[in-house]
């Protein structure tokens, strides 16, 4: 793999790292003190294929 392409997938890394940080504030401001505790069980009950 190309150096530009190894550089363009580390970006895209902190990009989505950026977005889940994100997406993890709102849940946790709508889910309130349990919002750990949702998260835990919801990753749980997911099947990894």
């Amino acid at each position: 793999m190309a150096n530009k392409d190894v550089i363009d997938l580390a970006k895209k890394i902190v990009e989505l790292d950026l977005l889940r940080d994100q997406i993890y504030e709102s849940f946790a401001e709508a889910a309130g003190e349990r919002a750990d505790e949702l998260l835990r069980r919801v990753q749980n009950s997911q099947r990894v294929v």
